[in-house]
Formats: structure tokens, C-alpha cells, sequence
């Protein structure tokens, strides 16, 4: 049966990340790169330093750096672990290179978002900010295209229910826990009408799926509490990767030289095994989307929540993301996997891929090393599963007119895939996250490239405004 599913959500994967989708992506993200003079280049180091100094005024309800991280941690999650290694898996060493051109101009795009996020949130009497994708298209493009402002919000809610926000995150965790407690399914239970699970992944389950009720039925508030609490915990994979980069420095260069021959001839570095260019291109795209979220139309809901009067610091803060989730730590998970060798190793898949990384490239015990990684998959996944509730539940309150009753059902759905999501195959759950999340791309890029006019004045205005009090000295 999971084989005929696999085939069937393959083939629905291939056509809607097919040369079209990505093409609208990149050539977005090309757009606007060109159109505002190489922006993420020029004045990343100003974003880098607003991102960690807040605007004393405006309105909203958190600061820059609060929304910049709330977004962080829906967006730093499974993909930084798990999807680099399905990628170079699938796409062999150059999906990596394509991941990170991806992340190049999505900075850009990401930019144009956390812009048009702010310029037309709408922020309510109790001054509750509302922005993303949805507001950006019905007033900026105009009221006769809210049914393409609906159509983004339908495709959110089922990618926060079906995709990024419950069962790739549930599965990398699940994943984990077993590959660390019971790798040979030593204790393992027959489950009818599913299959035999170790008990180590339906106690995961059980336990993952209580703490995650636990969060959401408190409410936003309570979610922001512990997302501030785990966020921390993510400096401990980047720390992980440093180590291991320093300690096969030697090996990095062959492996640069590996994933650039990759990105262009796959064939002269697998032997033949993962296909084409269009294969590498298509899954370092596709998996570089998953994991920064640029171009997804998801991190502006996050922005408009920003207590800023300047759409373009908050752009600017938000365009971090992608560099901090990408072009930084995806990058570093990848030349691990590529320098270690474990992108070649029969049999793996997955968290299993990166967990043979650190396990052959770390220099301590490899219980130690499967037990740090399984930790960081742990609380990144988590942080991520709120994050997306909290993404998918502002899309159902535009959807239905905030119906408080709508949303507690969506609550409770939600947690239902939680539980769900460790039994399902690894390949199915990433392939129906690819899915949605080239879905929901669409409208979202099809704003952005009717709006790229209003973002360039938008640009321009401020900082030859700014350039004028002389606040860039």
C-alpha cells in the first residue's frame, strides 16, 4: 500500500516542482536582487545589526528581534538536519550548492516580504497586528484578488496540518529517538492495520503529542513562552558543526570541489545514481525552500507582528533568516555529511545520514554524538511545530473570519497529526511536505512579483530619507 502512495505523491511532487515553480522562485528572487542593487550584500551587515537592536517606537505587539526569532523558530527545525541529508540523498552533494544559490536570492525575496508584511498589516483596537500574505494581496493588489489571498491562506493551513508543521517534524523526531534508543527495533510492537513500530517511537508519540496539547490549548502567549525558552538550544548544532568542520578542516576543500562538480554533473560524482542537474536543482531548491521558508509567504505573518514604523528595517531584520537558517547552518550540516562520507553509506536515510556525520566526524564517543544531534532535532522540531500552529492558525482566523469555534477544531486536528506523523514512511512525509509547500509558494510569489514595484520605492525612499539625517554613519 505505502509503495502505490509513494508513487502517486512522487508523481503530484514532480509536477508541482516542476521547471515552472522554481523558475518563479528564483527568477523572483533575481528580480528584485537586480532591481535593488544586490541589497542582501550590500546591507547585510546593517541588517545584521538591527536584527539584535530594537526600534523604540511603533506599533505591534513584539519586538523586531521577537518576531525575527518567533519565525526563527518555526523555520530552524527538521530541515536543517533532516532535509539537507534527504537532499544531497536524493540530489547528491550539488542539491547543496542549488540550496544555497536558492538562499542567496531568497534573501532578497524574504526581504520583500517582512517589507509588504509591515506596509499592510492591519493592527486592530486591542493592537493586535495582523500581516502576511493574505493582507499583502487583498490591499495591495486590490479586493478583486482575495480569492487568491484565500487560496494562500487554504494552502497554509494545510501546510502547517499535513506538511512542515506536524508530520516532518514528528517523524525527524521519531526518527531520532529510535535511531538513539532502539536502532535494531529490539522492542517493537505490532500495530493493527499500520505495522510493527518500536515502542521507543509510539512512546514519542504519546509523549510528543501531549506536550504539544499542553502549549497550544494555552493559546499564542503561551507558545512565544516556551519558543523564547528553546531557542537557545539551537546555537548547540551550529557549536556541533564548527567542532566537526575544524576537526577534518583538511577535507573541506575536496568537498567544495565535490558539491560544485555535483550541482552541474551529478553523474561524474555518484557514479550515475541520483539522475541529472534538474534532479540536484529541483531538490536543493525545493529542500533550501523547506528549510528557509523564503518565497513561502510564511515568516511576514511573524513580521507584521513587529513593533516597528519602518517596513524596510523590519524586511532587512527578516532577510537574517534566510542567511542565519541556510546560507549559515544548512551549509554547515551539509559539508559535514558531504566531507564524512555519510551521503554514501547504503541503508541510511534521513536523520540517520547526518547522525553517521557526527558520529564519524566528532571527536567523542558516538553515543555522545547521536545523543547531542537527537537533542538538537528534538527541541528544533518542537519549536517548529508551535511555530507553524501559530502560522496556520492566523491563516484560519483570515479563512473564516476569526471563528474561535474553527480554530479550536484546527487545534485539536492538529495535535491529531502529531500523533499520526511517526507511522507514516519517511520518503511519504517529506514528498507531501514538498507538495503543499510548492502550493502555497505560488500566490505568495505571484504578490511578490506584482508588488516588487511598491517594494523598490518602498527602498529607496527610506534610506535616501535615512541618507539624508545621516543615520548610516
Amino acid at each position: 500500500m505505502w509503495e502505490a502512495i509513494n508513487s502517486f505523491l512522487t508523481k503530484v511532487d514532480d509536477f508541482v516542482w516542476g521547471p515552472p515553480l522554481m523558475i518563479l522562485i528564483i527568477a523572483g528572487g533575481i528580480l528584485l536582487t537586480i532591481r535593488m542593487g544586490v541589497l542582501q550584500v550590500r546591507k547585510l551587515p546593517l541588517a545584521l545589526k538591527w536584527m539584535v537592536k530594537n526600534e523604540e517606537e511603533g506599533e505591534g505587539e513584539v519586538t523586531s528581534f521577537g518576531a525575527l526569532c518567533t519565525a526563527l523558530s518555526a523555520t530552524i527545525g527538521t530541515g536543517n538536519i533532516v532535509g539537507v541529508a534527504t537532499a544531497i540523498g536524493a540530489g547528491g552533494p550539488g542539491a547543496l550548492f542549488w540550496m544555497i544559490v536558492a538562499a542567496f536570492f531568497g534573501m532578497a525575496t524574504k526581504y520583500a516580504e517582512g517589507l509588504l508584511a509591515v506596509k499592510y498589516r492591519v493592527v486592530d483596537e486591542d493592537n493586535h497586528a495582523l500581516g502576511g500574505p493574505f493582507y499583502y494581496i487583498e490591499k495591495g493588489m486590490g479586493t478583486k484578488w482575495k480569492w487568491l489571498a484565500k487560496i494562500f491562506a487554504f494552502f497554509g493551513i494545510c501546510v502547517g496540518l499535513f506538511g512542515i508543521g506536524t508530520f516532518s517534524q514528528v517523524n525527524g523526531i521519531a526518527s531520532a529517538v529510535e535511531g538513539f534508543f532502539d536502532p535494531n527495533e529490539s522492542w517493537s510492537v505490532e500495530i493493527p492495520g499500520i505495522g510493527t513500530y518500536s515502542w521507543t517511537v509510539v512512546i514519542a508519540s504519546l509523549i510528543l503529542s501531549v506536550c504539544v496539547a499542553l502549549v497550544l490549548i494555552g493559546g499564542i502567549k503561551r507558545i512565544a513562552n516556551v519558543s523564547q525558552i528553546v531557542v537557545p538550544f539551537m546555537a548547540v548544532l551550529v557549536l556541533l558543526c564548527l567542532v566537526l568542520l575544524i576537526c577534518n578542516i583538511k577535507e573541506i576543500p575536496d568537498a567544495f570541489v565535490t558539491i560544485v562538480k555535483g550541482a552541474f554533473n551529478p553523474k561524474a560524482v555518484t557514479g550515475g545514481v541520483v539522475g541529472t542537474m534538474i534532479v540536484a536543482m529541483q531538490k536543493g531548491v525545493a529542500r533550501g525552500i523547506f528549510s528557509n521558508e523564503s518565497g513561502l509567504g510564511s515568516a511576514p505573518i511573524a513580521a507584521a507582528a513587529a513593533k516597528t514604523k519602518e517596513p524596510v528595517r523590519q524586511g532587512l531584520v527578516s532577510m537574517t533568516g534566510t542567511f542565519i537558517d541556510t546560507i549559515i547552518i544548512c551549509t554547515m550540516t551539509g559539508l559535514s555529511i558531504v566531507l564524512t562520507g555519510a551521503w554514501q553509506q547504503e541503508g541510511l536515510e534521513g536523520v540517520q545520514v547526518t547522525t553517521y556525520a557526527f558520529q564519524e566526524g566528532l571527536p567523542i564517543s558516538e553515543q555522545v554524538a547521536a545523543f547531542l544531534l537527537m537533542l538538537c532535532l528534538v527541541f528544533f522540531a518542537f519549536t517548529t511545530i508551535l511555530g507553524w500552529d501559530y502560522y496556520s492558525e492566523r491563516c484560519l482566523e483570515y479563512l473564516s473570519g476569526k471563528n474561535k469555534k474553527a480554530i479550536l477544531v484546527y487545534r485539536w486536528l492538529y495535535i491529531l497529526a502529531v500523533f499520526i506523523g511517526p507511522y507514516m514512511t519517511v520518503k511519504a512525509v517529506w514528498t507531501i511536505a514538498d507538495i503543499f509547500n510548492g502550493l502555497m509558494a505560488i500566490p505568495n510569489m505571484i504578490a511578490i512579483f506584482a508588488l516588487s514595484g511598491v517594494v523598490v520605492k518602498e527602498t529607496k525612499d527610506f534610506f535616501k530619507r535615512h541618507a539624508e539625517q545621516n543615520q548610516f554613519k
